[in-house]
């Protein structure tokens, strides 16, 4: 029902957006006298903080259509890979031509993102895949919104994202790296300790976990304490509806990402009310710089995606409720999941100081479970001065979070060459 009264609601809102848009247009008009008059400007900018907050944002794309290697401009081409229902593999494949005249011969480290399924779209990492894009190899992870999906394309909880990961892993081959942000760690822990069990061929030569609740216990957030605080059933009963008729996915139980969105912004409401203010006097003062700024952050941020009801509820039991991976009770299709058994992946956890979703330690934790890893082959990095964000994006991240993950690639690059080669001639 909610889910019905919200999509009416944005319907009913349409005509008036349209009108107050179609006015500002008149008053913008350069025949018009008064168009320059602070009374118009300011008029014309209340009509664009009443679109920015009413309308219906869609999937951003990449905006991501070249990158620099060595002082060289190399065109980007985003190419899915992998795909099924659920999920789209991405490659960033660079002009191969350009690639060799900036950089020769030389052969990149592939990195596989593991974008979080928690109500944003993969672009959100936009600026991730940007910071990489250089000096690697990078495919990332781009999720299915569930209302887009047919009730006939099946269920997908938490086991199948588990597939799907290893999968991907599969697909981009041997000794790759794999940086799984926030939510998708204990995932990709689970499936590299599967790959690592079944000495998979095609195991990864690291794995990074940013923010991300391996032991959601350890330092709780706000989010922790709510998922502790209720009952199960609750999660059932309050945030889990049923898609309208209005989308392919008309009847699927989903958690809604309007309602995660309504949750983040919460947190932080009197901040989001600061900037949409700042947001209106920089319209009416002509700052296009500074409104460009915040169309771009927004833009993004106010994009969302569905999850499904099983795999929204069976995350919030086995991560949030049951800390199911750090007691050692993690079940992948019934089979027990043993951190234990991953000794050849090196593995670095990176942390923000003032991460309000994944407090500290919570990432941390993958070390304690995951005792067979080499000390050699370990690294922590918790990064001063940055929230959740900016763990995986900013200034920061591209400063002093990526030049070490970086450098963490690299020197397990070579490490794991040279283990492929010992493999390939052993056999």
């Amino acid at each position: 029902m909610l889910y019905s009264f919200y999509e009416m609601t944005h319907l009913a809102v349409a005509p008036v957006r349209a009108a107050a848009m179609a006015q500002a247009a008149f008053l913008r008009s350069p025949f018009n006298p008064a168009g320059e008059t602070e009374l118009v400007r300011s008029f014309t900018a209340a009509t664009d903080v009443f679109e920015a907050v009413t309308r219906r944002y869609r999937k951003p794309d990449w905006n991501l259509p070249t990158t620099r290697v060595n002082a060289v401009a190399v065109d980007v081409t985003p190419k899915s890979v992998w795909s099924s229902t659920w999920c789209n593999l991405i490659h960033f494949e660079r002009d191969a031509e350009q690639l060799k005249r900036a950089r020769g011969d030389r052969k990149d480290p592939a990195v596989l993102i593991v974008a979080p399924l928690s109500g944003h779209y993969a672009t959100l990492l936009r600026g991730t895949v940007e910071a990489f894009l250089p000096e690697h190899e990078v495919y990332i992870t781009d999720w299915t919104d569930a209302r887009m999906a047919p009730l006939f394309a099946g269920r997908f909880d938490l086991n199948d994202f588990v597939d799907h990961i290893l999968e991907m892993i599969r697909t981009i081959g041997p000794g790759a790296h794999v940086a799984a942000v926030c939510q998708p760690g204990p995932a990709v822990l689970a499936a590299i300790a599967l790959m690592s069990e079944a000495n998979d061929p095609a195991l990864p030569a690291t794995m990074t976990i940013m923010g991300s609740p391996i032991d959601a216990r350890k330092s709780p957030t706000v989010p922790n304490k709510l998922a502790e605080e209720r009952p199960f059933s609750w999660f059932e009963q309050n945030m889990v509806h049923t898609v309208p008729m209005f989308y392919p996915g008309a009847f699927r139980r989903v958690y809604p990402g309007f309602v995660q969105l309504a949750s983040f912004m919460g947190m932080n409401w009197n901040k989001h009310i600061d900037a949409h203010k700042e947001f209106f006097n920089n319209l009416t003062k002509g700052d296009d710089d500074s409104t460009d700024k915040h169309r771009e952050f927004y833009d993004e941020y106010l994009s969302v995606l569905d999850l499904t009801e099983e795999f929204y509820l069976q995350t919030i039991r086995d991560v949030f409720q049951e800390h199911l991976l750090p007691r050692g009770l993690f079940m992948h299709h019934g089979k027990p999941v043993k951190p234990g058994a991953i000794r050849n992946v090196a593995l670095m956890t990176v942390e923000g100081e003032f991460d309000d979703i994944s407090g500290i330690g919570q990432t941390q934790a993958a070390h304690d479970i995951c005792g067979n890893v080499p000390s050699v082959m370990r690294i922590d990095h918790l990064q001063a001065g940055v929230g959740h964000y900016g763990v995986f994006n900013g200034r920061r991240f591209k400063t002093e979070i990526y030049p070490r993950m970086r450098e963490f690639i690299r020197t397990h690059q070579s490490r794991s060459r040279k283990s492929l080669r010992a493999n390939a001639d052993a056999a």
